[in-house]
């Protein structure tokens, strides 16, 4: 089924009308600035009536396929997508929340980080029980510093570290250990995709 979406770029807003908004977890006008930032909520989505939203709960996806996602940007090489809040690869947003969308397969060009810490798209877990393919997600910062990560696996046995898969602003796709959401009191929370199996 095709999503029309209602795009109205101008002052830095974004409108998205009907069930396109509520996929991609925004209300029908968001203000936002053009500086750059971590979440994607400042981008102006390219989207036409070509564009498919995909349901969100109508497929599946494994946890090694989310991995393999991952691995097709080409994470901490010479390869790998620059990251941009305006730019696509593969008709993927190469922000963080893009480059998450993508890897889990939802609609193009990706939800936001809002969007993706939704109840309709992610059940929130506990950081002890992240299994690879889900999320560690910041969506109660500001603009400024929501970002979103993918798990992989646990850097070792003590669960002090992790291995994840990111688009980072100024750097672009990376693979490395991180400490995000493991810290008393911190805004990064854990997340399950519901459509995530196996």
């Amino acid at each position: 089924m095709r999503t029309q979406l209602a795009v109205r770029v101008g002052a830095g807003a974004l409108a998205l009308t009907g069930a396109a908004a509520a996929v991609y977890g925004v209300t029908a006008a968001t203000t936002t600035s053009t500086s750059a930032k971590p979440d994607s909520s400042n981008v102006a989505v390219q989207a036409a009536s070509q564009n498919n939203v995909a349901p969100l709960a109508a497929a599946t996806i494994t946890r090694a396929k989310v991995i393999a996602n991952a691995k097709t940007w080409h994470p901490h090489t010479s390869s790998r997508v620059p990251y941009s809040q305006s730019k696509t690869h593969g008709g993927y947003r190469t922000d963080c929340s893009g480059y998450a969308s993508m890897a889990l397969a939802l609609g193009k060009p990706g939800l936001n980080t809002v969007g993706l810490a939704k109840s309709s798209v992610t059940t929130k877990i506990k950081m002890s029980a992240l299994k690879q393919g889900d999320l560690i997600i910041d969506a109660t910062g500001t603009s400024n510093t929501r970002h979103v990560v993918i798990f992989e696996k646990w850097a070792n046995s003590k669960h002090t570290s992790y291995w994840e898969y990111e688009q980072r602003g100024s750097y672009g796709t990376d693979h490395r250990t991180r400490t995000y959401g493991l810290a008393s009191g911190s805004q990064y929370h854990a997340y399950h995709p519901k459509k995530l199996v196996g």
